[in-house]
């Protein structure tokens, strides 16, 4: 052996295994971001770039793929799509509690609904979706505040439909167990009358539980959006913030499809429907400023 020749030791591998949560290129994360964008419409620039790989490492490592390149291979040519759920799951921000900015669900018993009910017969249905409705916080808010301020609610069907990309929080939705932090907004006499104490945590009624529909939906999805159709409200609020400009329309598109004429959507109070698109005219109902689809006599 030349002076000159390296020691190795034959009980090591030929090649060492490539690290999972190695740092991931800017290229391989470029080709990431473009490719979740086309899948849900959720952008991750430069400024979500730390939240977004350390998750994508955590998915690559739970897979026991070796790389980005190994993960991101076998993610795209998946059949059945559970790997990509998984990672949608993980991607998706569920920052969410009870009667977070309920100045909309007041608008809503106090000015909406009765608005609806003035031009519909008792026994009529009432639409409301909740999209994105996380773990659930946002929609049975709702049921609560119309059963506890809205005298006519038992004379309309008023069906309450929550929808999510993400499977996990549906899950979570449908169980209806939350802890302090979800309920940190609520009067306690309503934590009393719609929960139950289980250990440290509460869960929401049964009656509750079973009257309203989980349904997991994205929204970059045509095919799947044009399954809802004739919604009276619509609550959207804080989900087009994680898109782009095109992504951004096409939705508020696809939410004007899913409205009656005449329908309302509700956003987060830090986006503005006219920075989007011209389909929807700002309505003022009591304090609070909603988009309207115009009737069709309008």
């Amino acid at each position: 052996m030349s002076a000159t020749s390296p020691l190795i030791d034959p009980r090591l591998p030929a090649a060492r295994a490539a690290d999972p949560r190695a740092p991931i290129t800017p290229q391989d994360y470029a080709k990431f971001c473009d490719f979740f964008y086309r899948k849900t419409g959720i952008l991750f620039g430069t400024s979500k770039a730390y939240f977004a790989e350390r998750r994508l490492q955590d998915r690559i490592a739970a897979t026991g793929q070796a790389s980005f390149r190994d993960y991101f291979t076998m993610l795209r040519f998946e059949l059945h799509g559970v790997e990509l759920q998984q990672l949608v799951n993980a991607m998706t921000i569920n920052e969410t509690y009870f009667y977070r900015e309920d100045y909309q669900f007041s608008a809503l018993v106090r000015h909406v609904l009765p608005a609806l009910a003035a031009e519909r017969a008792p026994g009529e249905p009432i639409r409301i979706w909740s999209l994105p409705c996380s773990t659930g916080d946002e929609p049975y808010s709702i049921a609560i505040q119309i059963l506890e301020h809205w005298p006519l609610a038992d004379r309309y069907d008023i069906e309450i439909l929550g929808s999510d990309i993400d499977s996990r929080a549906l899950a979570d939705a449908r169980a209806g167990l939350y802890g302090e932090r979800a309920l940190h907004r609520l009067p306690p006499a309503l934590r009393q009358r719609y929960f139950t104490a289980q250990g440290e945590s509460w869960r929401i009624c049964d009656a509750l539980r079973e009257s309203i529909d989980f349904t997991q939906v994205n929204v970059a999805d045509a095919a799947q959006m044009r399954r809802y159709r004739d919604m009276d409200v619509i609550f959207c609020r804080n989900m087009l913030i994680y898109f782009d400009e095109v992504s951004r329309r096409q939705a508020v598109e696809a939410l004007y499809d899913s409205l009656r004429p005449g329908g309302v959507i509700c956003l987060g109070h830090s986006e503005s429907m006219s920075r989007i698109s011209s389909l929807f005219a700002p309505r003022r109902f009591g304090d609070t400023i909603l988009y309207q689809r115009p009737a069709d006599h309008d």
